[in-house]
């Protein structure tokens, strides 16, 4: 039961960050409602039925036709990801704080799972 309501609440954590990556450059969208939807699908079905209805549903539809990110998608994806990891740990990230170290790891394996985890796409012919 309580697992239950853990995968509910990261589904919601998920869902957020992938709206938020609709208009913020470098967070990705298409994964984390793909996220929200396994967790949602483990946990509540109703939540994944609203989330495929809601206007987020449209980049699970895709990816799903699709079978995955297209190679320009995954190109676009990876290079706004190191502008904004760069970005991050070298101008916003204060000098000598552990982040500096924390967010370039994390955002490499950001990158390795776009590049070497998610299936590229069919073509749309």
């Amino acid at each position: 039961m309580m697992k239950k309501y853990l995968y509910i609440l990261l589904g919601q954590v998920a869902v957020g960050l992938g709206a938020l990556g609709v208009v913020v450059p470098g967070l990705p969208t298409t994964p984390f409602l793909l996220l929200a939807s396994w967790l949602f699908y483990r946990s509540s079905p109703r939540l994944q039925q609203w989330l495929l209805d809601s206007w987020l549903g449209k980049y699970i539809r895709s990816y799903h036709r699709r079978g995955g990110m297209t190679v320009a998608q995954k190109a676009g994806a990876s290079g706004m990801m190191v502008v904004m990891v760069l970005l991050s740990t070298w101008v916003f990230i204060p000098e000598g704080s552990v982040a500096r170290i924390i967010v370039p790891i994390t955002g490499a394996v950001g990158l390795l799972v776009v590049i070497f985890a998610v299936p590229n796409a069919k073509n749309d012919d």
